[in-house]
């Protein structure tokens, strides 16, 4: 097999892994910085499935990415456990 071949293989599964994958937006009270929005990604990475969280704490949101739906209580679980609240599932 030849670099171009071996090439678009890995771009047709990388293309399937992404279209598979999930992206939710939550909302989430008391971030008001780059610590807390560590906190919160951080805790919610830790969740089975998640490949990426990223929080912004001026919208308050959170964006996760992962592998399939996510079980609210365990996103909710995490939050509390970085001492934020999930209010809701934007």
């Amino acid at each position: 097999m030849d670099r171009h071949t071996r090439a678009l293989e890995e771009e047709n599964v990388m293309t399937a892994e992404t279209k598979s994958q999930v992206t939710t937006v939550y909302q989430v009270t008391g971030m008001t910085c780059g610590h807390c929005e560590g906190a919160v990604a951080g805790e919610i990475s830790g969740i089975e499935g998640v490949v990426s969280a990223q929080a912004t704490a001026a919208t308050g949101q959170v964006t996760v990415v992962s592998l399939a739906p996510l079980d609210e209580a365990a996103v909710r679980a995490a939050v509390d456990e970085a001492g934020y609240e999930l209010t809701s599932q934007v």
